[in-house]
């Protein structure tokens, strides 16, 4: 039902890549069903090893089993969709699949803010203060932590993703992204959304900032640890307990950042949906890779559980 120059939207195209030709769609559907296939796998082995190794069983495997459940859960809201809209030229998405996406796309994207955050304060812990720590970071202290990084996701996600939706829509429904953002459905709306847009401004800077501020603070305090040891391999052993989390808190600070805040002159649509790949899509893929190459507990935690259920396999058979 239109009414002047707005209309009631019940369903949104999504562009994606349609603008691309039919051949260069296929290779991409064939490189994101890769990519998304070994996220799955690999966050779902780290979950696994995890829970299954007794020798996993520190704080820091606590809420590396978390991320990686993150992981799976931010794939899963946007990859089978785009992977559709590639291959089987299926790109319409309903309004509130389009909302439901978006949700969690903000709920996912916030909780990975503050769970990176929420790392580095336990690698400071370990680092700075290794006698307390495991009376500091105890099972009821890391559930707390892990609570407290899962939380700022619903809020934001709930006040911002009904906001965006109670507007009304202009006569076009197509929004030229590969899934529902924030700024490419807001530009179909027929409303002022001056208050919004300075909303979503300040909740991205601080949703952003905050856990950053946290986790510069702890390196600081972490560095400054490190350079107080004598030996330069006492340095090297404390600097690779955290190297890994560094490299993943630098690929999804960078990859967010050139997305989100890079001048709006700069930032074409389809710039912006190759950025947006790299943390939708490619950043989930090489978390546990990571975490695998660069940590030699994971690595023997790996091994190990390969060759329990290849043993386990050949004693059946």
């Amino acid at each position: 039902m239109a009414t002047g120059n707005q209309t009631r939207i019940t369903e949104f195209i999504l562009m994606s890549f349609s603008s691309l030709p039919t051949e260069i769609q296929t290779l991409l559907f064939l490189a994101f069903l890769t990519i998304y296939l070994v996220t799955l796998l690999g966050n779902s082995l780290i979950i696994l090893v995890t829970l299954a190794d007794p020798m996993l069983q520190s704080p820091m495997y606590f809420f590396l089993r978390n991320l990686s459940f993150l992981e799976i859960g931010f794939n899963l809201v946007i990859v089978p969709k785009m992977l559709g809209t590639l291959i089987a030229q299926d790109t319409s998405i309903s309004f509130l699949g389009c909302a439901t996406q978006m949700y969690f796309f903000f709920f996912f994207g916030v909780a990975e803010c503050f769970l990176l955050a929420t790392m580095a304060y336990d690698r400071y812990v370990a680092i700075c203060s290794p006698l307390h720590y495991p009376v500091i970071m105890n099972q009821e202290t890391r559930v707390k932590l892990a609570a407290a990084s899962w939380f700022p996701g619903f809020p934001v996600a709930t006040v911002q993703t009904t906001w965006l939706f109670s507007f009304p829509f202009c006569a076009t429904n197509k929004v030229n992204h590969f899934f529902c953002d924030s700024p490419p459905v807001l530009r179909l709306v027929c409303a002022d959304t001056a208050q919004f847009e300075v909303y979503a401004i300040v909740g991205t800077i601080l949703v952003v900032m905050i856990p950053c501020l946290l986790i510069l603070c702890s390196y600081t305090l972490i560095a400054a640890s490190i350079l107080k040891i004598p030996s330069a391999k006492g340095k090297h052993k404390a600097f690779s307990t955290c190297s890994s989390h560094l490299l993943v808190v630098s690929l999804f600070y960078v990859s967010s950042s050139l997305t989100y805040f890079r001048p709006k002159s700069n930032n074409s649509p389809e710039s912006k949906k190759l950025l947006s790949l790299s943390y939708t899509v490619v950043t989930p893929m090489l978390n546990p890779i990571i975490y695998s190459l660069r940590n030699n507990e994971v690595k023997s935690a790996l091994s190990r559980t390969f060759h329990k259920a290849l043993a386990l396999r050949n004693h059946i058979t």
